[in-house]
Parts: C-alpha cells; structure tokens; sequence
C-alpha cells in the first residue's frame, strides 16, 4: 500500500474520483468458510457494473456505508445498510447460520479501500486504456478494517449491521504493561 501517489492526485487541480471499495471476509470457525465477498456501491463503465482494482473484481451492490469518521476522540463505529431486495444478504446469513446459529456475520472482518479512479485497472475503460493515468494497485487511502459487532436490523427491503473496531469490541483489552520512570523517563514523579 502506498499513500504518497492519492496524496499527490488529491492536491491536484482537477484530481480524478476517489473509488471506494469494501470486502467481506469471513472466519472459517465462526462462519464456516473464509469466502471474501468484494463490493462497491456505485457505477462503473463497464455494462455489468464491475470494478477491476488490483486483480479483483468488485461488484456493483446497493450498499450504505456510513460513520467512518473520528469525532471527538472517539474511536468510529461505521454502520453498514445492505439491500436485501433480491435476498442475497439473507441467503449469506443463512448459510453463515448453519455453522454457528444466530452469528449473522458477527466477528466478519469487513475493510473500507479507498482508491482513485486514475488508479484502477485498464479493463475498466473502453479499449482497455485508462484514460485517467496508470494503473497502480499499491495506491490507496489508508485501509480502515472492522470487525461486524452484531446485525442491528432486517427486513425484507435492508439489512443493517454495526461494525467495531479491533480494540473497540466487548472483552477486548489492551497489553497491559506498567509505566515506570526506569522505561519512560518522562512519566515524572507522583506525589501521595
């Protein structure tokens, strides 16, 4: 992964759309299979709405990905709406249920890409020619990866889920280790 290119695209005058992708990854000893879905909820130039970026193929998928922001200091907690009207989301937790019933995905690793249009592949253009700049699947925003902390809603017409990050999900803790001033001189001296 390399952020100096999408920063230096960015900067530009009239810069090229940011892409943003999303994958699905599930654990095989929660879900029963480690199948990674791939994702994106806008259009494309290609007729089957299909997004080539670093080899994969991301497919075109009524998707609502919101609250990636940090506000506050506060660590972000993303929810995901996903149109279940041709039921595939429902035909995913039913087969995910089977394995481990009522998982619905929980503990899935779900991770956000954010890329340029310059920089997808030249198969997503006519003539296979990108017309924007080279193809360069190392360039991209910094990956931000969560974990499905549980499914919050479904219905025949969406399916809402909350994700979490890593250090942000229940019975998670962070190493422990004590801060004395012999390993970090500038804690300073405490009074009682």
């Amino acid at each position: 992964m390399s952020t100096a290119p999408v920063f230096s695209e960015v900067q530009k005058i009239n810069p090229s759309a940011i892409i943003e992708l999303f994958t699905l990854q599930l654990d095989n000893s929660l879900h029963g299979a480690t199948t990674t879905y791939r994702f994106h909820s806008g259009s494309n130039l290609n007729a089957n709405g299909e997004i080539v970026w670093a080899g994969n193929a991301y497919q075109r998928f009524p998707i609502e990905a919101t609250g990636f922001a940090y506000q506050r200091g506060q660590i972000p907690r993303p929810k995901l709406v996903v149109s279940n009207a041709l039921g595939t989301i429902s035909a995913i937790l039913l087969t995910v249920n089977q394995t481990t019933a009522g998982n619905d995905l929980t503990g899935a690793t779900f991770t956000r890409i954010r890329t340029m249009a310059r920089f997808l592949d030249a198969v997503n253009f006519p003539g296979s020619s990108n017309p924007l700049g080279t193809p360069d699947p190392t360039a991209e925003f910094k990956r931000q990866v969560f974990t499905v902390n549980r499914k919050a809603k479904e219905n025949r017409e969406v399916v809402e889920f909350e994700l979490a990050g890593a250090i942000d999900m229940a019975g998670v803790r962070a190493p422990k280790r004590q801060c004395t001033r012999a390993l970090f001189p500038s804690i300073g001296t405490f009074n009682q």
